[in-house]
This record gives structure tokens, sequence and C-alpha cells, in this order.
């Protein structure tokens, strides 16, 4: 079995639904898997680089998991792969560290996948928000192994118990699409 990380990027996961949904099923369903929560961890933004570069060594698949935040990563995971993600480590002459690793973004939005299409109401489909990760991984030499989306878990609509019961089985779905994917890396 590979050495699994899964970065959560989420600014605070205490109020998040969808995605502390999903990584408690993942925690569940992958016992084996480091979890490594940054809002957590850093609440500060303030990594411990040495640490975190150490994860990611003795990772084979690394899982970013996180809401789309103003059509980007959030500003946590954005910061992280900023302050870790550096010339001699990742990339540069000597920053071979990360080559051959897979690693997977697995996010959600706010807005129904449906509005994520080109000329829809979010403009674009939602792989045209993706390049800047797949860059990262291609300039570090990582090996990118696709996406899992979910969208329409919007924190807008927690005062409807149908909608509520609605979001947690999308999230758990999201959760078994993710670990099925990581099962065939």
């Amino acid at each position: 079995m590979s050495n699994i990380l899964i970065v959560s990027g989420h600014t605070d996961l205490n109020n998040s639904f969808a995605n502390k949904i999903i990584l408690e099923k993942l925690e569940k369903d992958l016992p084996n898997a480091e979890f490594d929560y940054l809002d957590k961890l850093y609440p500060n933004y303030q990594f411990d680089v040495a640490a975190e570069q150490a994860k990611l060594v003795n990772a084979d698949i690394i899982v970013l998991q996180f809401p789309i935040f103003w059509y980007a990563v959030p500003s946590l995971i954005k910061k992280w792969i900023e302050d870790v993600f550096v010339h001699g480590f990742s990339h540069g002459s000597t920053g071979n560290k990360l080559h051959g690793k897979k690693i997977v973004a697995s996010f959600t939005t706010g807005a129904p996948e449906e509005m994520y299409v080109e000329g829809g109401i979010q403009g674009y489909p939602i792989e045209a928000f993706l390049p800047p990760l797949k860059q990262t991984a291609k300039l570090t030499g990582l090996e990118w192994a696709g996406h899992v989306y979910t969208g329409g878990v919007s924190y807008t609509s927690r005062s409807d118990e149908s909608k509520l019961a609605a979001m947690k089985a999308k999230s758990e779905a999201h959760a078994d699409r993710l670990v099925k994917l990581l099962n065939i890396l």
C-alpha cells in the first residue's frame, strides 16, 4: 500500500460542512493515511517547513483537500505551497524531492456543478481553475493523478434539514470516489 498524505487546506475546518465530512470519512476508510490539518497545526500560517517537507518526502501520494474560495485554492494551502515547495527542495537543479510522487486535488464548491460550464453562471468549466495546480505539479516533478470534485455543498443551505442530508450524502460519496481513485493509483 502506498503512503498517502492528505493535506487539509480549509482555513476553518471547524466551521466546514462538506470538507469536514469528507475528511472524517477518509480517516475511517484510510486508517493508514497521514492527515495534515493545516488550519489546526498552523492557525497563524507560520509553517514548520522542515516537518511539512518530511511529510511530503515520506508520501507516495499527496492529496490536497480543500474548498474552492474565490476560484482558487484557499489562502492557507496557497501559503503552504509557497513556503514548503521551495527552490532546492521541490524544484531547481537540486530540487527533486517530489519527483515521481502522485498528487490528487480533492475539492468542493458551494455552487452546483452545473454552474461550472463554458458560458455558464461561473463562466468556465471547473477544469479551467486547475492549471496553477497542474503547473505546480509539472514544475516539481509530481505526477498529476487527477481530481475529485463535488459542487453544491454551500454553507447557505445549513438551515434546511433536507439540504443538509443531501449535502452529507454528496460529501460521503465524494470521499468514496476519492478512496476509489487512490486504490487504483
